[in-house]
């Protein structure tokens, strides 16, 4: 990893993608997931963010989490900071994930919340810490509470900007009073990351530096123009992409993530929409919804629904 890219991933800013993993036959398709990280950098996407939510890290084994790290960074090659989704709710497993990611050569960790252990605020502020004291690169915290049933308080991160290296928080509440609340109380100490694609606009407007993103899988390009809008104070235009986005992004969300996105980049070309038990195929309206917000940005050919049938069946084994 390079000392550059360390920065980079300390003040990260745009849209970075949660890349998802492909799967063919059960396994990683390692020259899928190459071709598509090549894909996103030449697309203008901030950072790579590997075996997160989106990349069905709770289905990936410790190595395979590691692999991607690795083919990722061989990808990216420095032009482009990786992130690694090293998030666990043993700390000592996720103080593992993170000193392997590290070494793997990402120039960042993606730390999520503990979940179903049901921690104290300051069982969390000591989770964090002690990944934070066992590595040495940056560290973005990661609330989703979701997923988690947990809610990082914003003393608590308050706290946890503290620590050195503790340089960003990727904010999945949808909770649009943090971003402003967080800005007031900490200035630039921390990054403020969307991780929510429906309200990243918003987020953006009242503070956020980016958003960790799944929409831009699919539409890396209008994804960064938003962002671009919005710094040249053109509001009115990245609202404008905003609304183009949005039937792409109500499909991608009709299920748990990562199953729409994939199924939309199987329809694209990109990767197998397989995903790992337990998620599953997406439902035929899931289908139907996300071939009609791809037609409508013109990502894929209009499709007849014997396609889309067909290709169901096809997801159905």
């Amino acid at each position: 990893m390079s000392a550059k890219h360390q920065s980079q991933a300390a003040s990260l800013a745009g849209y970075a993608s949660a890349v998802p993993t492909p799967f063919r036959a059960g396994a990683i398709d390692e020259k899928a997931f190459a071709a598509f990280c090549e894909w996103q950098i030449a697309q203008g996407i901030a950072a790579l963010v590997i075996a997160g939510t989106t990349g069905e890290a709770p289905t990936l084994t410790p190595a395979e989490q590691i692999r991607l790290v690795r083919l990722a960074v061989e990808v990216a090659d420095e032009r482009i900071p990786v992130i690694a989704g090293a998030g666990s709710n043993a700390t000592a497993h996720a103080v593992e994930l993170g000193q392997e990611a590290e070494a793997a050569g990402a120039d960042g960790l993606l730390l999520v919340t503990p979940y179903y252990n049901r921690p104290s605020q300051e069982g969390v502020f000591q989770h964090f810490r002690a990944i934070h004291n066992a590595t040495s690169v940056p560290i973005l915290l990661y609330d989703v509470p979701s997923r988690t049933g947990f809610t990082l308080a914003i003393d608590t991160i308050l706290r946890l900007a503290d620590l050195p290296r503790i340089v960003g928080l990727k904010d999945a509440t949808g909770d649009l009073a943090r971003p402003g609340c967080l800005r007031r109380l900490l200035g630039k100490r921390l990054r403020l990351l969307s991780g929510d694609d429906a309200t990243a606009l918003d987020f953006l407007a009242l503070g956020g530096d980016g958003c960790i993103s799944v929409v831009s899988n699919v539409d890396p390009e209008l994804c960064v123009w938003l962002h671009a809008a919005l710094r040249r104070g053109k509001s009115g235009e990245a609202r404008a992409i905003a609304q183009t986005l949005a039937p792409l992004t109500a499909a991608l969300f009709m299920e748990s993530n990562p199953v729409p996105v994939k199924y939309a980049l199987s329809l694209m070309g990109r990767m197998s929409a397989d995903v790992r038990l337990p998620l599953c195929a997406p439902s035929e309206a899931t289908r139907t919804a996300v071939a009609d917000a791809l037609r409508r940005l013109k990502l894929v050919p209009r499709l007849p629904r014997s396609q889309i049938l067909a290709d169901a069946l096809s997801l159905c084994g």
